[in-house]
């Protein structure tokens, strides 16, 4: 005889809400690695919760992975094929004329990255493939592999000018990839435009994670829409930046815990390192997968 199971309304509810929980997090995107073995960070010295402390040494992570020091990665950190889907672009706008480098997906693409350069760099900084031990070149190889768009961009200035081109530019690229997650990445002086975006309604309500590259810190952030959203936050800083101090960028990332324990933001502290380490030794993909599962 056969027998059938009838579900009480809460229980078919809760299967209902199982079922779509489970959906979500299925589509939760995870990027594919590229050159993770060279890319891990060397060593861990310490890794309390949201901080940990890397090992970072100039004889090993500049001098033996470049072939010329801060100018030329070795080759095996390097796919240059990755230049086929590389275009020098200029997007007009009512904030004016936004130069940018655009990697990947212009069009449908799952995931966006933004670059913003520190002061005196320009769009070309963020798409170099050989500086900075390669790790331009992984980011660009990353979003192609994964379907997704990087972006490099000039801007006017570090202040509104800046911040209403760049949010112009996320604006423009995310009505043409509308399921995209979108990530602003900002080196050095970059950060204030971080932080102007995080504040803005729009990009506020728009982008989906900051990484702050050796850069700046802004306490206007607690009162953004982007941190009533709980957009996840990446720190990389090196323990000796003669520019942003470490110890007064990681009082500003233990005060975003202060306000919120549950808060998703990370540091990481490369010990020794200098101003622009960050930018040389972020594991992006290990940043990204991990600001993918936070994403609002």
């Amino acid at each position: 005889m056969a027998v059938r199971t009838v579900l009480s309304p809460c229980a078919l509810l809760t299967s209902i809400f199982f079922l779509f929980s489970c959906a979500a997090y299925a589509d939760v995107l995870t990027l594919k690695p590229f050159k993770d073995d060279l890319f891990a960070y060397p060593a861990i010295l310490s890794s309390e919760g949201a901080y940990t402390v890397v090992d970072y040494r100039e004889l090993r992570d500049i001098n033996a992975r470049d072939k010329v020091p801060e100018r030329r990665a070795q080759a095996q950190y390097v796919d240059t094929g990755v230049r086929k889907v590389q275009q020098d672009l200029l997007l007009k706008t009512d904030a004016g004329n936004i130069r940018h480098v655009a990697v990947g997906r212009t069009q449908g693409a799952a995931i966006i990255v933004l670059y913003l350069h520190g002061q005196g760099g320009s769009r070309k900084q963020g798409v170099d493939d050989f500086t900075f031990g390669g790790n331009f070149n992984r980011i660009k190889n990353l979003m192609a592999d994964n379907g997704g768009l990087y972006l490099s961009p000039d801007f006017s200035d570090f202040g509104d000018t800046g911040a209403a081109q760049i949010a112009a530019l996320i604006g423009h690229y995310a009505v043409r990839s509308p399921g995209a997650k979108i990530f602003v990445a900002c080196g050095s002086m970059g950060g204030a435009l971080c932080w102007k975006l995080a504040a803005r309604k729009d990009t506020g309500g728009r982008i989906d994670g900051l990484l702050l590259l050796g850069s700046l810190w802004d306490e206007s952030f607690f009162s953004s829409p982007a941190f009533k959203r709980r957009v996840p936050v990446f720190f990389g800083q090196g323990s000796k930046d003669p520019v942003f101090p470490a110890e007064k960028q990681e009082a500003f990332f233990r005060s975003i815990l202060a306000k919120s324990k549950t808060y998703p933001a990370r540091f990481v502290r490369f010990e020794t390192g200098t101003h622009g380490t960050p930018i040389r030794m972020t594991d992006w993909r290990g940043a990204l997968n991990w600001m993918l599962s936070e994403a609002p």
